[in-house]
């Protein structure tokens, strides 16, 4: 872990959702990131007022180029000109990389149970990521809980995944709205949607699990109960505790 903060300059912006965007950041020095590590970054006000938040990073590898993708909050401080205002060619301070327990590493080759809910797949996508670079044979599953398909991040690259890897699966939850003609519901993750398309405890998987507060806590609740060792679900969770 680093404290030193260092400049950024924004290289590439892309859209995720209609609140969201992924910022591409060329950070000298960089040393590279695990993925499922985070970083903080400070906005600087021209009266010196500072604000600084935690961002999970989506990319996990040895370069320059770190890669975040921020969810505007509607009342938030930072994530508003995150979102809205920045664009290429402006800098921004950032420090890290953060964080040592909710990581992924190529080395490991238990099964993964990934558990997202809407932009808590940021740091999830790290790891799958990070898997396919590696060649990992590891089994990965994912499941992500999105209110409806526009507000999926990284939706083509997941497809993609999806059809094209031998050792990722994917399960898709949708809240309030389903794709046309898709065969379930709209509906919250549920303990029998968890025991259905996870992997079981019987085969001792790492699991992460990371999303808002109250998604987090029910969904962690729910796996234990499954059977899941407490130390083997690790999670990580944004909004009011």
């Amino acid at each position: 872990m680093t404290s030193t903060w260092k400049v950024g300059t924004v290289a590439a912006i892309h859209a995720e959702t209609p609140t969201a965007r992924t910022l591409e950041l060329d950070v000298p020095d960089w040393p590279g990131n695990l993925a499922g590590q985070h970083l903080d970054l400070r906005l600087t006000a021209p009266d010196g007022y500072t604000a600084t938040r935690s961002y999970s990073i989506a990319s996990a590898d040895s370069g320059p180029r770190v890669q975040l993708a921020v969810d505007r909050l509607p009342d938030g401080e930072v994530s508003p000109y995150l979102v809205n205002d920045v664009i290429v060619g402006d800098e921004l301070e950032v420090r890290g990389p953060l964080g040592g327990w909710f990581v992924w590493r190529p080395e490991q080759t238990e099964p993964v149970q990934l558990i997202g809910g809407g932009s808590g797949i940021v740091p999830l996508m790290a790891m799958i990521r990070a898997h396919e670079a590696a060649g990992s044979t590891a089994r990965f599953r994912l499941l992500y809980s999105v209110r409806e398909p526009g507000d999926a991040f990284f939706a083509a690259e997941l497809a993609e995944l999806e059809r094209s890897s031998e050792h990722l699966e994917i399960t898709w939850v949708y809240t309030r709205k389903t794709p046309d003609g898709w065969p379930t519901p709209a509906g919250r993750v549920t303990p029998a949607i968890l025991e259905a398309s996870t992997i079981s405890a019987a085969e001792n998987p790492t699991v992460f699990v990371c999303g808002p507060t109250g998604f987090v806590e029910a969904v962690a609740d729910i796996l234990v109960e499954l059977g899941h060792s407490s130390g083997s679900v690790k999670t990580e969770r944004f909004g009011g505790a």
